[in-house]
C-alpha cells in the first residue's frame, strides 16, 4: 500500500486515525502495531513473518544487552549486539543481494550459486537498519531496553516511515513511544505537511518522471536532451523521496510523533560534503554513527581514513539497490569527497558561491545518471551523449518540444528545491499568511484529489507552450 493511492488516503488512513484517537492512551501502541502490520501485510503477505521475526529477535537481544551490562559482562553484551547485527544483515544480504551475486558469478562462468528469483520485501532496508540501531543504542547507553514487546513492535512496524523512511534510531523515538503529546495544533500541522508531500509526489514528481522516460528512450538523442532528461530525473527523485518523507513526518504528527527531518534543500549545497549533509540525512547519520565512526572516522592515519570513506560509500551505494550501478554511484561520491577533502580543501571557499553551487549541481546530476541507469551499456551511451561524444547533435526539434512542453513544471521544480518560496511566504504580513495558508492547503488537496480520481489529471499539463 502506497501513501499516494486512493485506498490509503480514503480508506486506510481515516479508519486508522479514527481507531487510534478513539482508543485509550495505553492501548494506542497496540492499535499502531495492528494497523501497521495490516498495512505491511496488504503488500507483502507471507513476508510479514520476516518482520515479526526481526522484531522478536531484536527485542530479545535488547534485553540481553541490558542484562549483561548491568552484570558487568561487557564482552557478552558486545556478542549480543554482534548477534543482532549478523541476523539483520544476514536477512538483508540474502533477500536483497543473493541474486545479484549469484547472477554475477554465473556471468563469470561460476554457477555453483543458483539464481533464486527472490522477491525483495518492501521496506526491509529501512526496518533492518532501525532494529540494528536499537541494540547499539542500548549498548551505548543512549536508550533503555524496551520492556513491552507491543511497544517495541510498534517502533519496528510503524507504518508512516516503514516504506521510504526516514530511518529513525530508537533513541530518537523511544521516549515518544512511551509518552507523546496529541493536540489539534500538532494534528493540523501534520495534515499540512502530509499535503505538501502528497502534492510533491502527485503533481510534480510523477510528471517529471514522464519527461525523464521520454529523454531516456529518445530515438535520436541530443546533448541538450540528455541533460534535460537527467535534470528531470534529479528533480523527480527529490520531489518523490522528499515528498514521501514529508508525508511520513506529517503522518507522525497526526499520531503524536515528531520524526527527524530527512532533507534540507540539498540542491543549494555549496560542496559535495554539504550535499550529503542535506540529502537523506537519516541514512547519512546512520552510516556515520554505525560504520564510519566505529571504523575510526577521520581521527586516524590517512590511509585508514581513505579506507573508512571507501567502505562507507561502497555500503551506501549497495544499500540503495541490488545492481552494480549503485555500487558505482557510491564509489563516484567516494572519489568526489576524496578530491574535495584532500586536494581542493579550502580552495573551494575562494570560489564564488554561485559557481560552487553550479559545480555541485553538475556533479550531482551526473551521479543521478549513474544511479538511474542499471544497464552499463545504456549508462555508457547516455553519458557519452551528455558530454558530446559519439556524434550526437546538440539540439533537435524533439528536444525543443519536450522543453517547451514541460518548461513550467521544470521551473516550479527548480524553484521548489530552494528555500526561496518558504522565505517569500514568511515575508508576507501575518494576516495574509493566516488566510493564505488554508487556501493553499485546500487547493493542494483539491488538485491531488483530482489527480487521484481522474488518473491522468495534472494542472501543469494545461500550461504547455
Amino acid at each position: 500500500m502506497v501513501f499516494s493511492t486512493p485506498l490509503f488516503l480514503f480508506v486506510f488512513l481515516p479508519l486508522t486515525l479514527l481507531l487510534y484517537h478513539l482508543a485509550p492512551r495505553k492501548w494506542r501502541n497496540g492499535v499502531l502495531l495492528i494497523v501497521s502490520l495490516l498495512f505491511y501485510f496488504w503488500g507483502e503477505r507471507v513476508y510479514t513473518v520476516i518482520m515479526l521475526l526481526s522484531t522478536a529477535v531484536d527485542y530479545t537481544h535488547g534485553l540481553l544487552v541490558e542484562r549483561f551490562l548491568r552484570a558487568g559482562k561487557r564482552r557478552r553484551a558486545k556478542l549480543a549486539v554482534a548477534s543482532s547485527m549478523l541476523f539483520n544483515l544476514g536477512i538483508l544480504l540474502f533477500f536483497k543481494y543473493w541474486d545479484l551475486f549469484a547472477g554475477t558469478l554465473q556471468e563469470l562462468g561460476l554457477d555453483f550459486l543458483p539464481v533464486l528469483g527472490i522477491h525483495l520485501p518492501i521496506g526491509i532496508s529501512f526496518y533492518t537498519f532501525q532494529t540494528m540501531s536499537y541494540t547499539v543504542d542500548v549498548y551505548r547507553g543512549d536508550a533503555k531496553a524496551q520492556r513491552s514487546l507491543i511497544t517495541f513492535g510498534a517502533f519496528v512496524t510503524l507504518f508512516p516511515q516503514l516504506i521510504a523512511g526516514p530511518i529513525i534510531k530508537y533513541k530518537e523515538l523511544g521516549d515518544q513511544l512511551d509518552r507523546r503529546t496529541h493536540s489539534v495544533e500538532r494534528f493540523s500541522a501534520g495534515v499540512e505537511r502530509f499535503t505538501v508531500g502528497l502534492a510533491k509526489k502527485l503533481l510534480i514528481a510523477n510528471d517529471l518522471g514522464q519527461l525523464w522516460e521520454v529523454c531516456k528512450t529518445a530515438a535520436q538523442p541530443t546533448v541538450a536532451g540528455a541533460w534535460l532528461g537527467v535534470l528531470a530525473f534529479s528533480l523527480q527523485i527529490y520531489f518523490d523521496f522528499s515528498g514521501y518523507s514529508d508525508m511520513a513526518i506529517g503522518l507522525g504528527r497526526m499520531l503524536g510523533f515528531e520524526f527527524p527531518e530527512n532533507f534540507r534543500y540539498p540542491y543549494v549545497a555549496r560542496s559535495v560534503t554539504d550535499f550529503w549533509r542535506r540529502w537523506h540525512i537519516s541514512l547519512s547519520s546512520w552510516f556515520r554513527d554505525s560504520l564510519y565512526i566505529p571504523l575510526g572516522g577521520s581521527r586516524c592515519a590517512a590511509w585508514k581514513w581513505i579506507r573508512n570513506l571507501f567502505l562507507v560509500w561502497a555500503a551506501t551505494g549497495l544499500w540503495h539497490g541490488a545492481s552494480w550501478n549503485y555500487l558505482l554511484w557510491g564509489l563516484y561520491y567516494f572519489l568526489w569527497l576524496l578530491i574535495e577533502k584532500r586536494l581542493l580543501g579550502q580552495r573551494l571557499d575562494r570560489l564564488p558561491l554561485l559557481l560552487r553551487r553550479l559545480c555541485v549541481a553538475v556533479i550531482v546530476m551526473v551521479g543521478w545518471a549513474i544511479f538511474a541507469l542499471e544497464d552499463f551499456g545504456q549508462l555508457r551511451s547516455y553519458l557519452s551523449v551528455m558530454f558530446g561524444f559519439g556524434g550526437a547533435p546538440l539540439w533537435s526539434a524533439a528536444t525543443g518540444y519536450a522543453l517547451r512542453g514541460d518548461l513550467l513544471i521544470l521551473t516550479v521544480g527548480m524553484l521548489g528545491t530552494t528555500p526561496l518560496a518558504a522565505a517569500s511566504f514568511r515575508r508576507l504580513p501575518p494576516r495574509c499568511r493566516l488566510w493564505l495558508r488554508p487556501v493553499l492547503l485546500a487547493l493542494g488537496l483539491l488538485l491531488c484529489t483530482a489527480e487521484l480520481v481522474a488518473g491522468t489529471y495534472n494542472p501543469f499539463l494545461y500550461f504547455r507552450f
